[in-house]
């Protein structure tokens, strides 16, 4: 792969400070021109090495992409320039396999800059005409096309647009049309090397801007409130130019709170933030096209306090135990259900209760790739879990474990949520995991 270039160097290790005194730097953020550059430069580079290699792997001679504005396919979305905000009329994108390089290109109205344009309306004024002569032209002996029962990813092409599709070839083309769902999942969840050099300064941020939330520059015990935290999350990614992909959440849990049932279908209103409470939060960014997911926890110091209670250590140390297990069990061609049984069966092995919820991440939060477990799926998910796991793919590991907490004489979910690589090899947390609470207020 390409080598990180000077500009890489020096973007993305320029350093600033939070207001909150802290021992880490933070990344410089892009303007959004220099943004658009570099994630053109990804895209144009995934597009001349990524493609011949899935489309080899799953055998496909001829992929087909196709999307009216508005209402855009999620893979052709990846493709487009960085300017583009959405697809324009209709676009159709091919890749054809010629078995000695892969040609690109576009039957659309406008330019796409990394595709070769095959529509001159002057010559040719229906659009799907000239798609069927150049599948005709080319004689591929299959079809890709993003249909999928499972994976809504690689679902993307339209009803409308699939007939049109269909009937602009001959019924001997028609016959070789067959599901892209693979290659689709594997061009969302392949990470190159440049993304995942990067991948540690975005999670950095994410990760200053919880540090920074989580703390008494933000919380005042017996004022603030979790709305409040919630907000103020989203209003600091704002300040920084920058976007979320769901709404953070911030709860509470304290000694005398009723046990968390597991169910996390409903979220908890807002309460006011006292001693003694736990914070629970999760928060994602997008930035350069990537996402992050992070659940992390603080410990709100009761007067006289200086660190907090043993008992919710050792159960962050269970969690940490867990995470570990799962992470050891990522081997390459296993499924995520093989994953998730073998993940549980050492957990309870260990006296572990254990709750395992982990899932891709990349362009989106909840990725392409395999799933590993949902929250009230734990014996395994059909089709979803069924993928297999490849190297060079990023993973938000997800899970809770309940734990005995002496102090508080009950039982506390910790729920934990970190991103990482699989390199094909080993597990490594893009930017750390949480290993200790942090103390509200800070102890210097």
């Amino acid at each position: 792969m390409k080598k990180i270039t000077a500009i890489f160097l020096t973007i993305f290790f320029l350093t600033g400070n939070f207001s909150i005194a802290q021992t880490i730097n933070t990344p410089n953020i892009l303007t959004m021109r220099e943004r658009a550059e570099v994630m053109d430069r990804w895209t144009e580079y995934r597009l001349d090495n990524l493609i011949p290699e899935l489309m080899r792997r799953e055998g496909i001679d001829m992929w087909v992409l196709v999307a009216r504005e508005y209402n855009e396919d999620p893979v052709l979305l990846t493709m487009l320039p960085a300017t583009w905000q959405s697809s324009r009329r209709t676009t159709i994108l091919v890749f054809f396999d010629d078995g000695q390089q892969i040609e690109r290109l576009a039957v659309a109205r406008y330019n796409i800059g990394f595709f070769e344009t095959q529509w001159f309306p002057d010559e040719e004024p229906d659009q799907w005409k000239r798609f069927g002569q150049i599948v005709a032209e080319r004689k591929p002996a299959n079809i890709g096309v993003n249909i999928s029962e499972h994976f809504a990813l690689a679902d993307g092409i339209s009803h409308t647009d699939f007939m049109n599709l269909k009937n602009s070839i001959s019924p001997d083309f028609q016959e070789r049309i067959v599901s892209a769902e693979n290659l689709s999942i594997g061009w969302l969840e392949t990470r190159t090397e440049e993304e995942i050099t990067v991948y540690r300064q975005i999670n950095r941020i994410a990760h200053n801007i919880i540090a920074e939330g989580l703390s008494e520059m933000v919380i005042t015990p017996g004022v603030t409130t979790t709305q409040d935290v919630q907000w103020w999350f989203r209003e600091r990614m704002r300040d920084l130019n920058l976007t979320t992909w769901f709404h953070p959440s911030v709860s509470v849990h304290r000694s005398e709170s009723p046990e968390h049932t597991g169910d996390f279908s409903d979220y908890a209103d807002g309460d006011v933030i006292l001693p003694g409470d736990i914070i629970h939060m999760d928060l994602g960014i997008e930035y350069l096209g990537l996402t992050t997911d992070t659940q992390r926890n603080a410990y709100v110091l009761r007067p006289g306090e200086y660190d907090a209670p043993q008992g919710l250590k050792d159960a962050l140390a269970v969690g940490n135990r867990l995470q570990d297990i799962l992470t050891n069990e990522f081997v390459t061609g296993r499924t995520g259900n093989e994953i998730l049984a073998a993940a549980l069966r050492k957990a309870a092995e260990e006296g572990i209760k254990a709750t395992i919820y982990t899932h891709p991440i990349g362009y989106q939060g909840h990725g392409a790739g395999p799933t590993i477990g949902l929250w009230d799926q734990q014996g395994g998910v059909p089709g979803n879990g069924d993928y297999p796991l490849y190297p060079n793919t990023a993973h938000s590991i997800e899970l809770n474990t309940e734990v005995y907490v002496p102090e508080w004489n009950r039982n506390i979910l910790i729920m934990l949520e970190e991103d990482a690589i699989f390199d094909g090899e080993k597990v490594w947390y893009i930017d750390g995991r949480m290993e200790e609470f942090y103390l509200i207020p800070r102890q210097w």
